[in-house]
């Protein structure tokens, strides 16, 4: 996502909360200086999520561990973690 470089000063800080809002389809973190970011994840599964395989673990990165996504986009990380193949999205037989 081009728009990382903005986020620079926040991603080194402590979120001190996260959570998913399903309402806005948006990753949302408060930090310790209480400034806040909402992430459209909508944006990032366009951005990102080129395979029904990213576009599933995506989801269940935003789910259930909403602060890792937070901090993966805001590091420019998130690519390279959906390149690592996992499968935490994939269903269950």
């Amino acid at each position: 996502m081009k728009q990382n470089r903005i986020f620079d000063q926040n991603s080194s800080q402590k979120a001190r909360s996260w959570h998913y809002n399903m309402d806005t389809n948006r990753a949302e973190a408060q930090f310790a200086d209480d400034s806040a970011i909402a992430i459209d994840c909508l944006a990032i599964e366009d951005e990102y999520g080129n395979t029904p395989a990213q576009r599933a673990e995506l989801d269940w990165l935003l789910y259930n561990k909403p602060l890792e996504c937070v901090q993966l986009v805001l590091s420019g990380e998130i690519e390279h973690y959906l390149s690592l193949g996992c499968d935490h999205g994939k269903l269950k037989d």
